[in-house]
């Protein structure tokens, strides 16, 4: 049988590590001691479409098991890396272990360019990339929610098409969608593009949905994509259709007045109403933020091109400062109106 692991099973990667459990899949999970101990008498997945999966036993190897050297012969077939891009350096040269020649690696952050730390690192396998639509909560201990929705694609290449078709189809559930994709230049922009409300989320502290349903914190999300657009169609890079709204689309349908926004989503925004963004999160945690990969890498292919950048620009400048901040002095999330204004500095 072939041998998955997913390094980093923390939110996303415990919950992938799960499906492919449940799947009844040779799995094993790399995790952090705590989170070992939370998933030791198994885990709980469910949906925000109430689809559901019990686990009751995972195959967990935390730090201290990695080196203790007490395990042999950890070489995988599919090692699934599920650590945020900032942890990345640090991680490929603590995978060596799980990787043998015929290894294919699976890159699952957010943002550009992370993926090329492990292609440096491991010349010889293939290392491709994935796109995670969706956000993982932890209602408690055991228990992993994934609150909204999105199809998960793995990136194909000629060499491996037949492999990832058969893997892809066979991980496919309904509470995790997979599909395989040619294109995932163009899926990572058009996923990117919706990340950039990430920094938004962090910033105004409130879920995802009530910051959604208030204009002035979209009217900052449609200026930030606005941005992104601006370099896509510079790039001649065609962004698909990650949801029920054309990507070219989403900052007009942003911007639009409450009453109007809140008619035409009101059947098609699937989001759990709990749900934060990852950056929130790490924010709360006092950790670095993914903030230079996401809409840092706007501001960087922006600049290339000689296009404006403002908004993302102010945007990470208030990130930047707000990781700076000590989590014990800091005195709220800032206003829709706030927020706005600040992004339209020059």
């Amino acid at each position: 049988m072939q041998k998955h692991t997913v390094f980093g099973a923390g939110l996303i990667g415990g919950f992938l590590g799960g499906v492919l459990t449940a799947l009844d899949l040779n799995t094993t999970l790399v995790c952090r001691p705590a989170v070992k101990q939370k998933l030791a008498n198994g885990l709980l997945l469910t949906d925000y479409s109430e689809n559901k999966a019990i686990v009751k036993r995972l195959n967990l190897i935390d730090n201290e098991d990695l080196a203790s050297n007490k395990f042999e012969n950890l070489a995988c077939d599919f090692l699934w890396i599920t650590v945020k891009c900032t942890a990345m350096e640090s991680v490929s040269k603590a995978i060596y272990p799980f990787v043998k020649e015929n290894t294919i690696i699976f890159c699952c952050q957010n943002g550009l360019g992370s993926d090329q730390i492990i292609k440096a690192q491991f010349p010889d396998n293939i290392v491709l990339r994935v796109m995670v639509p969706f956000n993982v909560a932890e209602p408690k201990a055991g228990h992993l929610h994934r609150g909204s929705e999105g199809t998960m694609y793995v990136e194909s290449i000629p060499v491996v098409e037949e492999i990832i078709t058969a893997l892809t189809q066979q991980i496919n559930t309904p509470i995790m969608r997979v599909k395989q994709t040619t294109n995932m230049d163009a899926i990572l922009w058009a996923k990117l593009q919706l990340n950039l409300a990430n920094s938004v989320n962090a910033l105004a502290d409130i879920p995802v949905k009530s910051m959604l349903e208030q204009r002035a914190y979209r009217l900052v999300n449609a200026a930030l994509m606005s941005e992104l657009l601006a370099v896509t169609k510079a790039l001649k890079v065609d962004l698909p259709k990650l949801t029920a709204v054309s990507a070219a689309y989403i900052p007009t349908i942003l911007s639009l007045p409450s009453f109007i926004y809140k008619r035409i989503t009101k059947k098609v925004l699937a989001i759990d109403p709990t749900v934060r963004s990852s950056m929130w999160w790490d924010l709360s945690q006092g950790k670095k933020t993914e903030i230079d990969h996401l809409n840092g890498a706007v501001v960087r292919a922006a600049e290339k091109l000689n296009i404006p950048c403002p908004a993302n620009k102010n945007i990470i400048q208030l990130i930047k400062k707000m990781e700076q901040t000590p989590v014990v002095n800091r005195t709220g999330g800032i206003s829709g109106k706030g927020l706005l204004a600040a992004i339209k500095k020059h």
